[in-house]
C-alpha cells in the first residue's frame, strides 16, 4: 500500500536530486531533495510491502522516474552504532550501510537515527511548527538545544552551535534513570521498580509508560486495572470519564518537566526545550494547563535559570527527512 501525501513527477536526467528517507517499522516515509535544499515529492509506503529498505527506495524511485541520484540519507527507527543496521520494530530488514549504498549507486550516503534526525531539524524549522509552552523564556540563539520526544520509546537529544553547523548529539538517554520529585511519585516508581528493577525514563515516558503508570496509579489505589492501551488512557483522560487515567496523564507530564529541565540543564540548553515524538503534539492542548513548566523550573537553585528557558511542541509532521537532509551537509 502507498500513501500519496504529495507525489510530483520528479524525472531529471542529470542525477540532481538527493534520496531522503524516514524509515520506522511500520512506515518508510521518502522525498527527494533539489539543488536548494527543497523537499519534494513526498511519498509514504508500507514497510510490510517490500522485503527491505532497498526494495522500497527502488520502488519509489520508479514511481518517481528518477534513474539516478547524486546523495542519500536515511533516518531509521534503531541505533546506528556499526555498518550493520537492524530494525528493532521489523525484524526482516536489516541492511549495510556500505552495501546499500552501493546498490544506490551513490558515494555520499548517512544513515541517522531517527530522533537524531528530528534533532537536526530543530534550528531548520519555521515557527509555525514550534507551538510554545506556557511560560515566559526567551532563547538565546548561540546556546544549544534540548530535544526529548515520548513516543514508542523516549528519544533524548541535544543539538549544538559549531563553527561548522548545527550538530545533534546521538545518545540513549532515555534510559537514564527516573528519579522522584514527590513522596508520591517514591510510592510509584517503587511499584514499577518491583516490576522492571531498573525503571528508566523511557518506562513512564512513552508510550507503554503511559500503561505502567496507569497500572502503578492502579495498585497504590487499591483498585483493579482495566485492559486499557495508552490511546484509551489519553483519550479518557481528555473527556474526564476516568480520574486514575486523567491522574495518569498528569504525572505523565509532571515527570516530563522534570525530566526536560534535567536535559536543559546538563547541556546548559538556554536555547530551549523542544518536545517531539508521537504523544505530546496530540495533547498540545492539555500541557498548557499541566504541571509541566511548573515542574520544569522547579530546580531549587537553578529555578531562575530555568525560566528563562523557553519550550516548544515541534508539530512539523514529517521533521525527520529535514533532519536527514541536514546530515548531508553536517558529514
Amino acid at each position: 500500500m502507498i500513501n500519496k501525501a504529495r507525489v510530483g513527477l520528479a524525472g531529471d536526467p542529470d542525477s540532481s536530486w538527493r534520496l531522503i528517507a524516514d524509515i520506522g517499522g511500520t512506515h518508510a516515509r521518502f522525498a527527494l531533495a533539489d539543488d536548494y535544499g527543497a523537499l519534494q515529492s513526498h511519498e509514504t509506503l508500507e514497510c510490510e510491502a517490500f522485503d527491505g529498505p532497498a526494495e522500497a527506495a527502488r520502488a519509489y524511485l520508479s514511481r518517481q522516474n528518477v534513474n539516478s541520484i547524486r546523495a542519500a540519507a536515511f533516518a531509521v527507527a534503531t541505533a546506528v552504532y556499526t555498518d550493520h543496521i537492524a530494525f528493532t520494530n521489523r525484524a526482516s530488514w536489516s541492511f549495510s550501510i556500505r552495501e546499500l549504498g552501493n546498490q544506490l549507486g551513490v558515494q555520499q550516503f548517512r544513515v541517522i537515527n531517527d530522533f537524531t534526525a528530528l534533532a537536526l531539524s530543530i534550528p531548520r524549522l519555521d515557527r509555525e511548527w514550534l507551538v510554545p509552552v506556557s511560560g515566559h523564556g526567551t532563547r538565546d540563539f548561540d546556546a544549544p538545544l534540548a530535544v526529548i520526544g515520548p513516543g514508542t520509546g523516549l528519544g533524548v537529544s541535544g543539538v549544538i552551535p559549531t563553527r561548522h553547523g548545527w550538530q545533534a548529539l546521538a545518545g540513549e538517554g532515555g534510559h537514564t534513570t527516573l528519579a522522584p520529585a514527590t513522596e508520591r511519585e517514591v510510592e510509584l516508581l517503587a511499584i514499577l521498580t518491583r516490576r522492571f528493577g531498573h525503571v528508566s525514563s523511557e518506562r513512564v515516558l512513552s508510550g507503554p509508560g503511559l500503561s505502567n503508570l496507569y497500572q502503578a496509579n492502579c495498585e497504590l489505589s487499591g483498585l483493579p486495572p482495566e485492559d486499557l492501551k495508552p490511546a484509551d488512557i489519553t483519550e479518557r483522560a481528555l473527556s474526564g470519564e476516568c480520574d486514575i487515567c486523567t491522574t495518569v496523564v498528569d504525572d505523565f507530564f509532571a515527570m516530563l518537566g522534570t525530566a526536560t529541565a534535567n536535559l536543559v540543564l546538563t547541556l546548559g540548553a538556554r536555547g530551549g526545550a523542544y518536545i517531539g515524538g508521537g504523544i505530546v503534539p496530540r495533547l498540545a492542548d492539555r500541557i498548557g494547563h499541566s504541571r509541566f513548566r511548573e515542574r520544569f523550573e522547579e530546580h531549587g537553585r537553578l529555578t531562575d535559570y530555568l525560566k528563562d528557558v523557553p519550550c516548544y511542541i515541534v508539530t512539523a509532521e514529517y521533521p525527520a527527512l529535514q533532519g536527514a537532509l541536514a546530515s548531508l551537509s553536517s558529514a
